[in-house]
């Protein structure tokens, strides 16, 4: 008996599920705190602008100490550059959509690349602070955004290197078309979430004047596989 309960012992012991870890108390509140100073950011780009973008604007926006800011990240650059990292909507594709298709290239074609567009047409109209950040990286020489501009290329070279072989015996060049077209949506979400402004007469705050921006971007991307003879 005393050692059928001694074996009924150690396999209940052995059918316990092992507790799971958790975070300490104080570890989950420094990443809570963290990503509070980083939210702030975005509030403080929204209301004053980059050159609004100090350790006291932003700690007092999370409602932490600026110290903080020195401790957690190492400066306020790293605390911007944190925030930039992860709204940038390049990175953001790239952990989605990008890193599908690069998954299964042979299914790149005008569609992917025209939904990738229109994405972020959308989204570049959606966001305020975004576009603030890209305001910021027309009209300022900054290293910390010529870095991020530098990593979008990265990735849009993944793509790149892709598409371009479809495109080896053709005269159309594909990159040139890409360039204006984003080119454009920059222009047109900044012009028209800035002033309100019409664009060719088109007014891409109304529902149908995005509608044929959309068309319009699709129409190039269709035309260009077309001439190229890409059936994709």
């Amino acid at each position: 008996m005393g050692r059928k309960k001694k074996n009924e012992t150690e396999n209940t012991e052995k059918a316990l599920p092992k507790p799971r870890k958790t975070l300490s108390g104080p570890l989950r509140d420094k990443y809570r705190t963290m990503a509070r100073m980083v939210a702030a950011v975005g509030k403080v780009i929204q209301k004053k602008g980059y050159p609004g973008l100090t350790a006291p604007n932003i700690a007092t926006a999370a409602g932490v100490d600026k110290r903080l800011v020195w401790t957690y990240f190492g400066g306020v650059n790293k605390l911007i550059e944190e925030y930039i990292h992860q709204k940038d909507f390049w990175r953001l594709a790239e952990k989605g959509d990008v890193e599908a298709l690069l998954k299964d290239p042979n299914q790149i074609g005008h569609n992917e690349i025209g939904d990738l567009l229109q994405s972020q047409f959308e989204v570049l109209l959606k966001d305020k602070a975004l576009q603030k950040i890209i305001h910021w990286e027309l009209g300022e020489n900054n290293k910390m955004l010529r870095n991020l501009a530098d990593e979008r290329e990265k990735i849009g070279e993944q793509l790149f290197s892709l598409i371009m072989p479809d495109f080896e015996k053709s005269t159309v060049d594909l990159r040139a078309r890409l360039a204006i077209i984003l080119g454009g949506i920059y222009y047109l979400s900044l012009h028209s979430k800035s002033n309100g402004s019409l664009v060719c007469g088109i007014d891409i705050n109304e529902d149908s004047g995005k509608k044929r921006i959309e068309n319009a971007i699709r129409e190039i991307i269709f035309e260009a596989y077309e001439k190229a003879g890409v059936k994709k």
